[in-house]
């Protein structure tokens, strides 16, 4: 279900670059909506209002086209924090993200082999690392964060129900998630025992 990294893609500011844009953008809508499995290159055509040759052309294959969505998506939220974009438009990015991240996961698309670059994740290590002894301490430090993250956002109605939290309110379970995030990433001891 994958291919090389390898692909044609828009350089910047170019009409090339418009079109792919477009692409992309209505693309990762249809994944999170359906995942990539479900959603063909005629629909994203469609929902893009270009023809299908125009995405063989600007951005490649299916299997190219997962990968340079999750790229997308990714270089798209890493741009909106640096540039202090609302919170709760961050946040929906972060939604939308990680839908597309799960239905192309459980679609059978392998992220690591599709997508180019991690930069949330790679901003997250540069951050962190000088709390670890090294660089593959920090590292693991961070897929830990992503994955509590990621498990939280898939599953919370589940691990809620599970583990007896309906009653907890949103903003407690938020800072109970939070405190444990900063602990994994700056290797804090648990003090409150």
């Amino acid at each position: 279900m994958t291919t090389p990294k390898e692909g044609p893609r828009a350089a910047p500011g170019s009409g090339r670059a418009a079109t792919a844009a477009k692409v992309l953008t209505h693309a990762a809508d249809l994944f999170a909506e359906r995942g990539p499995a479900a959603t063909s290159l005629r629909d994203v055509a469609s929902r893009s209002g270009v023809n299908q040759g125009l995405i063989f052309r600007h951005v490649g294959n299916k299997d190219q086209l997962v990968g340079a969505v999750l790229d997308y998506l990714a270089q798209e939220l890493e741009l909106a924090r640096e540039a202090g974009v609302d919170a709760a438009v961050v946040e929906a990015m972060i939604e939308r993200q990680w839908k597309v991240l799960a239905r192309s996961v459980l679609d059978g698309f392998d992220p690591g082999e599709l997508q180019r670059q991690f930069p949330n994740v790679s901003t997250l290590v540069d951050r962190f690392r000088n709390y670890h002894d090294d660089d593959a301490d920090a590292r693991l430090a961070v897929a830990h964060t992503v994955a509590l993250g990621l498990g939280w956002r898939l599953f919370g109605p589940f691990l809620r129900a599970a583990a007896g939290l309906e009653d907890v309110p949103e903003a407690e379970l938020r800072r109970a998630v939070d405190l444990q995030t900063t602990r994994l990433l700056t290797g804090a001891a648990d003090d409150s025992t």
